[in-house]
């Protein structure tokens, strides 16, 4: 059975209100609602489309779910889309954490909120894992192919997370061996003699 075709927004003011309701369902983590809203639900993109963007998102510097909003508005409408997707992106919860912030001044000492904020960290990273591990199919249809792509995961993990190397160099190097990698096997593919004649 073959997957409906995508769709596309009508209007700037359809990214806005969809990235303002994606903004309100993501506590805790917008990522893991972007997914599934902006590829199942509203089928603006395919999984190797969200893919492809948030790799982009996640290297450019801020919020990676703010660059992924501008990514995929400028996608549709150029820089009104991706004005109205950043802005339905942050009005409403730019309301809730001020709000929120005004709360917690008052509140933090209490020891149950200290701990009910600490638990969230927990479901935070549950939704991250949970997401990464939805969408590692799509890594499949990678040049690098499924295996190397979780070898350079697995290493970027290590490298960020066990031996707290700082996080641009890792994503500088990373990048690098990942981009170049993928760049020569694209090029084996188009010309076989292109790669002969570079080595």
């Amino acid at each position: 059975m073959s997957a409906a075709p995508l769709q596309a927004p009508v209007s700037p003011r359809d990214l806005f209100v969809a990235f303002t309701a994606l903004a309100l369902q993501g506590f805790g983590g917008v990522l893991a609602v972007a997914e599934r809203v902006l590829c199942e639900d509203k089928r603006w993109l395919s999984h190797s489309q969200f893919v492809e963007l948030l790799a982009i998102s996640q290297v450019l510097p801020g919020p990676n779910v703010c660059n992924l909003a501008v990514l995929v508005g400028d996608r549709y409408f150029g820089w009104r889309g991706a004005a109205a997707a950043l802005a339905g992106m942050m009005a409403a919860p730019l309301v809730i954490v001020l709000s929120l912030a005004a709360l917690y001044v008052h509140y933090a000492a209490i020891a149950a909120v200290a701990g009910a904020l600490k638990g969230m960290g927990a479901v935070s990273a549950g939704l991250i894992v949970g997401t990464a591990l939805k969408l590692a199919p799509s890594l499949r249809a990678s040049p690098l192919g499924l295996r190397v792509c979780m070898i350079l995961a697995a290493a970027t993990f290590v490298l960020v997370a066990i031996l707290r190397l700082p996080l641009i160099w890792v994503l500088a190097g990373a990048g690098l061996i990942a981009t170049t990698w993928a760049w020569r096997v694209i090029r084996a593919r188009e010309s076989p003699a292109a790669l002969e004649r570079d080595t």
